[in-house]
């Protein structure tokens, strides 16, 4: 496997995907990476859940996978995000090697019957179609254990990473316990770095990075040096947005970033459904966060100076 795992080291950012009339916004989308890279984030998961994965087309992942590896070429690593059904995870997957990424992450199955077997033979078939890819698991249930995950690396040598989203750090500490040797991201983003870096994880997902990059990476850089006290001031400067984005269910994760962005002039905060636009309470709380991080961070850059148009 050529993967560099050190990659998944750090902050695995999640882009948002703009949209513009219906249509994915491609300025904007490079307006977004670039934001995200000048902060010195560069590892990058085009086609996350905060890019709003189960809502675009085929032909549309495609193209944000293209234009996500055209843009950023030479300055990231690409962990491409791929799904559905076998088939179309592995031919994403084989597009996204054509294009440069070096891992791809594999979406939670959206099965409603989920076996123990039927998991690992799902991921491993992946896996294998692309063996030049180091594969990140993403893990949210706990019906998904420690022996599953070990058995489907010990089949499947390519498999680099565990994205951990689950709220439970003792469970955590548990299951990675299973495959000590693969990088393990807390994949609940900064709310839960602090706990699970405590317990083993060494790189965290982020959304936030959209917004303010800055300031997570001065939570990773708190955390790689100890500064723990550091980490929970942070953490705490945070913790509004990210409950924002953690309410019913997560039903605003996406349209609360969106709705930063576009309050900061930087894209518009169009979702598609089943999201939909925070409301007028959510986006005046949302405004006064930036308010608070404005006195200490430089919110402004990348800003196009029009997408922040009243709602």
């Amino acid at each position: 496997m050529s993967s560099h795992t050190a990659a998944l080291e750090g902050i695995v950012a999640i882009p948002i995907t703009p949209f513009s009339e219906g249509r994915v916004d491609d300025d904007a989308y490079r307006i977004i990476l670039d934001r995200i890279l000048d902060a010195g984030v560069t590892t990058l998961t085009p086609n996350g859940n905060t890019g709003e994965f189960y809502a675009l087309t085929a032909e549309e992942r495609r193209a944000v996978m293209e234009a996500c590896a055209e843009h950023t070429r030479g300055r990231a690593t690409l962990v491409a995000g791929v799904g559905f059904d076998t088939a179309t995870a592995i031919a994403d997957a084989r597009h996204a090697a054509e294009h440069g990424a070096e891992f791809i992450m594999i979406h939670q199955p959206v099965h409603p019957y989920v076996s123990r077997e039927g998991w690992i033979q799902y991921h491993a078939a992946i896996a294998d179609a692309v063996p030049e890819l180091g594969v990140v698991l993403y893990v949210k249930t706990p019906r998904v254990d420690g022996s599953m995950i070990r058995e489907l690396v010990d089949r499947s040598p390519n498999v680099a990473g565990v994205k951990y989203a689950l709220p439970d750090p003792v469970l955590f500490a548990a299951v990675r316990e299973s495959a000590p040797e693969i990088v393990w991201i807390a994949g609940l983003a900064e709310p839960y770095a602090l706990s699970y870096f405590a317990h083993g994880a060494t790189g965290f997902t982020s959304g936030l990075v959209n917004v303010l990059p800055e300031l997570s990476v001065a939570l990773l850089t708190a955390l790689r040096a100890g500064d723990f006290a550091v980490a929970r001031e942070l953490e705490s400067r945070i913790a509004e947005f990210e409950r924002l984005r953690g309410a019913d269910g997560s039903a605003d994760n996406v349209s609360i970033v969106k709705e930063a962005l576009a309050q900061l002039g930087v894209v518009a905060r169009d979702v598609r459904p089943p999201s939909s636009p925070v409301s007028e309470a959510a986006a005046a709380r949302v405004g006064a966060i930036l308010a608070d991080w404005a006195r200490d961070f430089d919110l402004a850059a990348g800003a196009v100076g029009t997408a922040g148009a009243a709602r």
